[in-house]
């Protein structure tokens, strides 16, 4: 529950609503209202939207909560819509069955939007949005919400010659209609039509500019007349899976010739002869394709194995030997979309996550399906149903595909991988310059990135990019980017530090310079000392040694024979 503290003084944030692209009609009455309190807090813009059935609304608002709070970091961990309570607890708007298949509730950036397709008249209700965060007490809701007003054209006939359209959604003071005689436009503007009516002819209207959300028609003369309603205007259903697409049909007299579905984008209005208009003549859906008639004037055209060349708008035709439906009335369009894992809710620890997950595409599944989900690419036995509740590690990645189908998976979605940090400029970074720091992380459902400081418990900032506009040496140290999603979280660490600039590069330059000239000093002076060392032990004289010679008399008598000699050649020199 919400702190009784956070109910009674609510200051809060702003709720804006756009149309989507596909036919949305919408039209905001009231000023904006604020609640919330302190750093607490959930915007409306609006108080009362109006919508006509069967189109998209989409909801957006902003919210605000402290981090840190209560001296502890304060993330956001769950966000939801709802318009009823039950057991004291309000509902998840993507758990209501009367929904299902048909919201989305998308987060990012504290930009929340919820998003209802294929309106309906019991979708008026007030809608409301909670959020939680990781600490205990961190919740708030936005208790005073938008009131949604669906409705839909009304086609009165007041006589035989005058017919009234009304709508409680006016988009002007002086709206402009369109109006439909058999399913194909007629003259007129405005809200009333006048003609002699044919017994034979059904009408219907729609706002201009909003053809695809027309009235259903009506037999202004009794019940029998020549018309074609639609069940549903739109479908959605997972690719693989089987829909129904229905419609009631009768004719001003009972002898039909021929009825069939066909497609417009197939048969290209026509023009292509090659083409079948009955789509159970057309290869493509081969053995794919049933017709029904359960009741008498009732027919359901049953699609299976469904392919993404399925998605189209599909419209029913019949003709008498007098008379063929050709509606500019827009039929049922089909989209075939690809399944995907919604988290519903989670608790991270510190070592895995307690993690209730649902398998789903963006619209109304059709019939009961059996599902199949995957760990790590394993088949997990324990459950078929659309929903999983267990532990997910870290490095698991989970998905799920229809049973039967188990070769077209849902994306996985895991807790981020290890973050990739980098900075700008990557060299040395000068004081009093610009310093840029990213952070991106592989994460489904996406990350949200907050920046920190070591020993500083307040996050520096948040998002991907981190800049810091005037470096100084207090802004030297260790920086940690921490991605998050609903399954858990994962950080990366780097460290900065601050030079003087270019005098610094220089005064490096120099050091590394002067130790080069030192080291080669000292290895030629090493040189030229071993070099001196070993010159000087080549030119000393070897110390004399003494011979002891034996008084042999051979070796006396040559030696005085020896000195004769050398006396004679000394007188012959003389001479």
């Amino acid at each position: 529950m919400v702190p009784p503290s956070l109910l009674t003084e609510m200051r809060g944030a702003a709720m804006s609503l756009t149309a989507a692209a596909s036919g949305l009609v919408v039209f905001l009455l009231s000023v904006s209202v604020v609640q919330g309190q302190n750093d607490w807090g959930v915007t409306y813009s609006s108080t009362k939207i109006c919508a006509v059935k069967g189109s998209t609304v989409e909801i957006r608002c902003n919210i605000t909560y402290p981090s840190p709070w209560r001296g502890s970091v304060n993330t956001l961990e769950k966000t939801f819509w709802f318009t009823k309570w039950r057991d004291g607890e309000p509902v998840d708007l993507t758990t209501d069955s009367e929904y299902s298949g048909r919201v989305e509730d998308l987060c990012e950036n504290n930009i929340c939007t919820l998003r209802i397709k294929n309106l309906r008249e019991s979708d008026s209700a007030v809608y409301r949005f909670r959020f939680e965060t990781n600490q205990a007490g961190g919740e708030y809701g936005g208790w005073t919400g938008v009131t949604l007003s669906v409705s839909n054209p009304d086609l009165q006939v007041t006589s035989r010659y005058w017919l009234y359209c009304q709508i409680s959604c006016h988009q002007s003071s002086n709206p402009s209609y369109i109006w439909y005689k058999n399913g194909q436009i007629i003259q007129g503007e405005t809200s009333r039509y006048t003609s002699n009516t044919n017994n034979a002819d059904s009408y219907s209207c729609a706002l201009k500019g909003h053809e695809d959300f027309p009235s259903p028609p009506v037999c202004v003369r009794g019940q029998s007349c020549n018309r074609v309603t639609y069940t549903e205007r739109s479908i959605c259903a997972p690719k693989g899976s089987s829909v129904d697409i229905s419609c009631t049909y009768s004719s001003f007299t009972d002898k039909l010739k021929s009825k069939f579905w066909f497609s417009p984008e197939r048969s290209h209005q026509g023009q292509n002869p090659s083409q079948p208009e009955d789509l159970s003549e057309d290869p493509q859906y081969a053995g794919r394709v049933q017709i029904l008639e359960t009741e008498r004037g009732r027919s359901t055209l049953r699609i299976s194995d469904l392919r993404d060349s399925d998605s189209a708008q599909y419209r029913f035709k019949f003709k008498t030997p007098s008379f063929e439906w050709r509606s500019d009335l827009p039929g049922t369009t089909l989209t075939v979309t690809a399944l995907q894992v919604q988290v519903i809710r989670a608790k991270v620890y510190n070592y895995s996550t307690e993690a209730e997950l649902k398998c789903h595409s963006s619209c109304s599944p059709a019939g009961s399906l059996n599902y199949v989900w995957f760990k790590n690419g394993e088949k997990i036995t324990t459950t078929m149903k659309s929903s999983y509740k267990g532990l997910i590690q870290p490095r698991d990645n989970i998905s799920c595909a229809l049973e039967g189908h188990e070769d077209l998976p849902s994306p996985p979605v895991y807790a981020p991988k290890l973050p990739s940090v980098s900075v700008s400029p990557s060299a040395e970074i000068e004081e009093g310059s610009s310093v840029t720091l990213t952070c991106s992380s592989d994460a489904n459902p996406a990350a949200n990135y907050t920046w920190y400081k070591e020993d500083e418990d307040s996050p520096k900032a948040s998002g991907q990019i981190f800049n810091i506009t005037d470096f100084r040496a207090e802004h030297s140290g260790s920086y940690s980017c921490g991605a998050q999603n609903k399954l858990g979280r994962s950080n990366s660490t780097l460290h900065l530090s601050v030079g003087t600039g270019s005098s610094t590069m220089i005064v490096n330059i120099i050091r590394t310079t002067l130790g080069v000239l030192i080291l080669i000093l000292v290895f030629l002076l090493s040189l030229w000392m071993r070099k001196k060392k070993a010159l000087r032990s080549t030119t000393e004289a070897p110390e004399p040694e003494e011979i002891e010679l034996d008084s042999d008399p051979e070796y006396e008598n040559d030696s005085d024979t020896a000195a004769q000699t050398e006396d004679t050649e000394e007188q012959e020199d003389l001479v």
